[in-house]
Order: structure tokens, then sequence, then C-alpha cells
């Protein structure tokens, strides 16, 4: 008996050891995937966000990490164009996984005097958008590397942004606005005028059952105006454009391009 038991015994001492080793194992490998998830780099994010929008929108240069990083902005009209427009400066983003969803921080030395906070929540059959109310100035060059029209209009200016309230909800595929956005386009110019700079002006977007759009001209040569409606993911809008009396000859050829010509008013029509 003494001699069979040997075996049985000495697999009962290894058992605790063996045990030990797979579950130092498994700790080792969830402390791994922990510092891969905590410290995943930045370009990580970038090749994301470049998928995401079909190379529209480029992340270079990328440092830090998915969750606190910096990176040179750069807008493209997509894999195949070559237009590319730079923001001057480094974009700055913070993430941080909350039980509801994802906050997101942006901050661009450029353009934003405070960090814009964006809060995006998971819902049944699509998603929400919160950005707190915030005020920012973009350059209107930035415009041109989306591809066409902006390549061919060139715009030059200041692009002033403000939001109030915002929200943006995606159910099944449909698109809604609620709260308020105010985009004032100052000094803005065209290389298809020589007249620099044409004026400056305000869209204005309120939310609702259908988001309201309207646009006014706050000063210069080129008078535009015009209204419509944000429904699901179609615009719908109508507005005119017209020289001011001693502008019409300078003005001519612009407002044959923006629109259909109907005596001194050019007729904008989207959607």
């Amino acid at each position: 008996m003494p001699k069979s038991a040997a075996p049985h015994a000495l697999t009962a001492r290894h058992r605790p050891a063996g045990a030990a080793w797979r579950w130092a194992g498994a700790g080792a490998l969830f402390g791994l995937l922990l510092a891969l998830l905590v410290f995943a780099p930045a370009h990580w994010l970038a090749t994301g966000v470049e998928r995401a929008t079909g190379g529209r929108v480029l992340l270079l240069d990328p440092r830090g990490t998915v969750w606190n990083g910096s990176a040179q902005l750069l807008l493209t009209g997509g894999a195949d164009s070559r237009d590319a427009a730079r923001l001057p400066g480094l974009l700055h983003w913070q993430l941080q996984p909350r039980l509801w969803g994802l906050g997101l921080s942006l901050y661009a030395s450029c353009c934003t005097s405070a960090p814009m906070h964006l809060q995006l929540r998971p819902r049944w059959g699509g998603a929400s958008l919160d950005l707190g109310d915030s005020q920012s100035s973009w350059p209107a060059q930035l415009l041109a590397g989306l591809g066409t029209p902006w390549n061919t209009v060139q715009p030059a200016g200041q692009l002033l942004l403000s939001s109030r309230g915002l929200r943006l909800d995606l159910i099944e595929g449909r698109l809604s606005m609620q709260g308020d956005a105010r985009l004032d386009a100052l000094e803005l110019s065209s290389r298809l005028s020589t007249l620099r700079p044409l004026g400056s002006y305000r869209l204005t977007l309120q939310g609702g059952a259908s988001t309201r759009l309207q646009l006014d001209t706050l000063s210069g040569s080129l008078q535009l105006r015009g209204e419509g409606q944000w429904i699901g993911s179609r615009v719908h809008f109508t507005g005119k454009a017209e020289a001011a009396p001693e502008r019409e000859e300078a003005l001519s050829n612009l407002l044959n391009i923006i629109g259909r010509r109907e005596g001194a008013q050019s007729i904008i029509t989207l959607g």
C-alpha cells in the first residue's frame, strides 16, 4: 500500500503549483491586454479616422495615445483626390470612456480658445452626439481641401462657429438636430472674383422636428439671403444672390456661376 500511494501523493503536491502557474499566466495576459488598451498608440486612432472618413480626414504625425494625443489635421477630397488643406498648428484630443458612452475633448491651438467637449452615447437603433456650448474660429481656406466644389471656389476668410444646446441624433439612419448653431463667414473672398472681400455672412441653424436654415448678409458687395430645411439626410435650400448697385459689373461672372441667373439676381437651389 505505501508504494502505490506514493505517486498519488506526488501528483497532489504538484497540482497546486500547476494551478498557480495557470493563474499567473492568465494575470500576466490580462495585464498585457490592459496595458495595450491604456497605452494604445495614437496612430491606431489615426488609422481608424482615415478608414471611417474614406481618407477625407487625416491625422498626420500622431503622438501620444488613443486616449490622449495630438496630430496635424489634414482635410482631403478622398483617396484619389489631389486636393488637401492643412490646419495650422496641432489638434489635441482626450478620449474618456464612460458607462453611458464616450467623452471627447478637442483643442486646436489655432482655432479654439478652450477645449470643445463632445459626448457620444449609443441608443437603441443609433447614437446621439452632444456638443457643449462652444465658440471657435477656423480658416475658410481649410474647406478647399475637401475637393468639389470648394477647390473651385477656393474660399478665404474666417469662419466663426458657435453652438448652444446642440445635439445630433442618428436613429435608424435618420439624422436630426436639436439646439442652435451659427456660422459667421467673415471677410469672405474667392478666386472666382477679383473683388476682395466679397462680404460677411451668417448661416443660422435651428433644430427641431425639421432643422431650419437661414442665410443672411452682414455686410459686403455680394448680397446673399435664403432659407431652407434639413430633414433627415437631405437639405432643401432656396436663396438669392445679387450685387450691390455699384458692383454689378465686377460680380456679373460670379453671379452666373453660383446660381441660375434671373436678371440682376442669381437663384440658388439645393435639394
